[in-house]
This record gives C-alpha cells, structure tokens and sequence, in this order.
C-alpha cells in the first residue's frame, strides 16, 4: 500500500515495519496490546515510544479496564530521505532496548506495575537517545 494511502504527509514514511518490531520482540509481542503506526502529527524528533498502562487505584474512582493494562508501542514518522538511515538506528539500539524495557516490566515489583510509565526514543543530529518517565 502506497504511503498516500496510509494518509501519511507527503515526503514522511515509518522508519519500522511490523516484522521488525515482531522479529525483535519475539515472544514479548504476545504482552504488547497495541502497536500503531502514528500518520497524523508532527512528533518532532520522536520517533518511538512505548508505554505501560497501569491499572487506576480503585480507592480514587475512575479506573482503567483490565483489558487496557498492558504494554503500547507507537512508531512515528520520519522525512521520507531519513528512513533508511534511521530504520538502521532503531533496529540496531531501540529495539533491543525496549526488548530490555518490556522484559524488566514484566518481571518488575508490584510498585512498578501500579504505576504508568512512558519511554521516548528521539533522534537528533544522527543520535538516538531515550527518556523514561513515571507518573
């Protein structure tokens, strides 16, 4: 399928495709409950994140549905002329290290799995970086 049909903004492609997300992660892929492939937004230099949902205090009301906790990985978009170049990067260092990510979540203390936590990799200048947040 052709980019303009995936309604991506011209000159913009995935650095990732699902077989290398699927090749990487293996098995861990049976624990991630949503990969999209982000079209509409400039993210900047973003361009992978993943997220673990935790499940909402049920003292405090609201709540999230069992079925939502979980891991989420998004890919974003790249300039078309940088795919390549930045598949390259993600396939070599990210992948690996939300490979590491995914498994320590699973194996983590029950303190870590009540709380929601977010890893960005961005790319600038050629080098890839990533940030962890908790909320």
């Amino acid at each position: 399928m052709s980019a303009r049909n995936r309604r991506l903004p011209r000159g913009h492609a995935w650095p990732l495709t699902t077989t290398d997300i699927t090749e990487h992660l293996g098995p861990l892929m049976a624990h991630v409950k949503d990969l999209r492939f982000l079209s509409g937004h400039d993210s900047g230099t973003m361009v992978l994140d993943a997220y673990w949902v935790a499940p909402a205090s049920r003292t405090y009301g609201g709540g999230v549905h069992p079925e939502s906790v979980g891991f989420y990985v998004d890919v974003h978009t790249v300039p078309a002329a940088r795919r390549a170049a930045t598949r390259t990067l993600l396939r070599d260092q990210a992948l690996p290290q939300l490979h590491a990510w995914l498994t320590q979540g699973l194996t983590a203390t029950e303190t870590w799995r009540l709380t929601p936590h977010q890893r960005y990799w961005h790319l600038t200048d050629d080098r890839l970086t990533h940030v962890e947040e908790s909320r």
